[in-house]
């Protein structure tokens, strides 16, 4: 075995065991938005778009809600 093929043969893309489920209900409206968003940008899997969407969200926020010494208004003085 070449080196190239050995390192492909150790690297293996490590999938998250997920045993944790969140239900969510949307409208009919709702679900016909997300629908076409998800056709017209040809995304395939509607969970994984969801998950990715939301932690974004989410660690966006924590990022900006992050305490600070000063607040925004002091530093911009």
């Amino acid at each position: 075995m070449n080196k190239k093929s050995a390192l492909k043969a150790t690297i293996s893309p490590v999938t998250p065991v997920r045993h944790k489920r969140i239900v969510s209900l949307v409208s009919d409206e709702e679900n016909r938005i997300i629908d076409d968003y998800l056709r017209k940008y040809k995304i395939s899997n509607k969970s994984n778009w969801i998950r990715e969407t939301l932690l974004a969200f989410i660690y966006k926020n924590i990022d900006e809600d992050y305490p600070t010494l000063f607040n925004e208004h002091d530093m911009r003085r």
